[in-house]
């Protein structure tokens, strides 16, 4: 979903945005942060997916599908009328059928999950004032009218850089790959040290080859131990370098329980990881591990499957919907409505859709302790408590 867009392509849309905004706010109030709606009567919501895309994409689109009508059933006093689009994966289709959407009555947009479809999608209705909120976790995409509802590098590593702050373990050391994801993962987690009050202790990064990662490993260590750090954060997952690092780390000094081992992706995909020697002690974040265990079963119960992973955003999307259409304002689903600070319920736990696009959500901490996942910080119940 992460996708590299151009400074070129990025400043073009912001400044297409801004001309549409300049445009429709002297001919409505509400188009700037999103068209008015009747919640009287069923309000229109278009779903897009990538039903007709390669490799899985009708499994995908009917988990997506599945997801939000769950959502819709668990409703009180609202009613949604669910409309499906076709993306096919593709952003031009992606614009297209968003487009036709609109002019189909749909007053908000759900979906599309690729980043360049949801940036199209949301380029192509903004003249109409109508807000997307897309499955994407590319933070390069927010903003204007496009939301994203997936989890971000950043909310992960403001959540892990709190916990370690409060640990007493604020030396914070980063290593990561030479790749465009990892970077990515680095820059989140650098503005978590300096929004949190920690310190970077120091950075360091490989070529993304296993012969490189073995090589650096050495240099590594003792940058960390000239450092002084007291915690080690890590950006690759368990398909990259982390077996190496966790493994080879310690073999060149650096004590696991003298350092805290930090992953920003999760430590415990594939299970088989959690086997790993130099895993044991390290921490991850997670969703709220009883509330997404509840929406898989209830998923399973419905439908007969498993839920796709992300599938749960879909869910998301139409709770806060619906939780904004029950307030019965006009305007409830314009940008303020959409970014208020208490946020909403989500099968994975609170989130809130912040100013800026992102969003933020509810996080527990987990270590990885005898082979097996234990939850040592609890994800928060709602915005406004310590973790938050």
């Amino acid at each position: 979903m992460v996708a590299g867009f151009t400074l070129a392509r990025k400043l073009q849309r912001r400044v297409l945005l801004l001309l549409v905004a300049f445009a429709l706010a002297a001919c409505d109030p509400l188009a700037m942060g999103g068209v008015s709606v009747n919640t009287r009567k069923a309000v229109p919501v278009a779903l897009l997916v990538p039903a007709s895309a390669p490799d899985g994409g009708a499994a995908l689109a009917q988990s997506f599908e599945n997801a939000a009508r769950l959502a819709i059933g668990d409703l009180e006093g609202v009613e949604i009328d669910l409309r499906v689009y076709d993306t096919g994966g593709q952003a031009g289709t992606a614009a297209t059928v968003a487009a036709e959407a609109v002019s189909d009555g749909a007053r908000i947009i759900l979906g599309p999950l690729f980043a360049e479809s949801a940036n199209a999608a949301g380029v192509a209705v903004a003249p109409r004032g109508v807000n997307v909120l897309s499955f994407s976790n590319n933070p390069a995409i927010a903003g204007g009218n496009v939301f994203i509802l997936g989890a971000t590098f950043q909310n992960t590593a403001n959540r892990l850089t709190r916990h370690l702050t409060l640990q007493g373990r604020s030396d914070i050391f980063v290593v990561h790959a030479q790749s465009a994801a990892e970077e990515a993962g680095r820059a989140a987690i650098s503005r978590a040290i300096a929004a949190n009050g920690a310190r970077l202790a120091g950075s360091t990064s490989f070529a993304l080859t296993q012969q490189a990662v073995i090589e650096a490993i050495p240099v590594i260590a003792d940058e960390v131990r000239a450092s002084g750090a007291s915690s080690i954060f890590m950006t690759s997952g368990n398909d990259g370098a982390i077996p190496f690092l966790a493994e080879l780390l310690p073999e060149n000094g650096i004590d696991p329980e003298e350092i805290q081992f930090v992953g920003l992706q999760r430590l415990d995909i594939p299970s088989g990881a959690l086997a790993l020697d130099g895993l044991q002690g390290a921490i991850f974040a997670v969703p709220d591990p009883a509330l997404s265990a509840q929406f898989r079963a209830r998923y399973q119960a419905a439908f007969g499957g498993v839920p796709h992973p992300l599938a749960g955003l879909a869910y998301d999307g139409v709770a806060a919907i619906g939780a904004l259409l029950a307030t019965g304002q006009s305007d409830a689903l314009t940008a303020p409505a959409l970014t208020r600070p208490a946020g909403f319920a989500g099968v994975n736990g609170v989130f809130r859709l912040l100013p800026n696009g992102t969003n933020e959500r509810g996080l527990a901490i987990a270590q990885v302790q005898d082979k097996q996942v234990v939850f040592i910080d609890p994800a928060p119940r709602s915005f406004g408590l310590p973790g938050l």
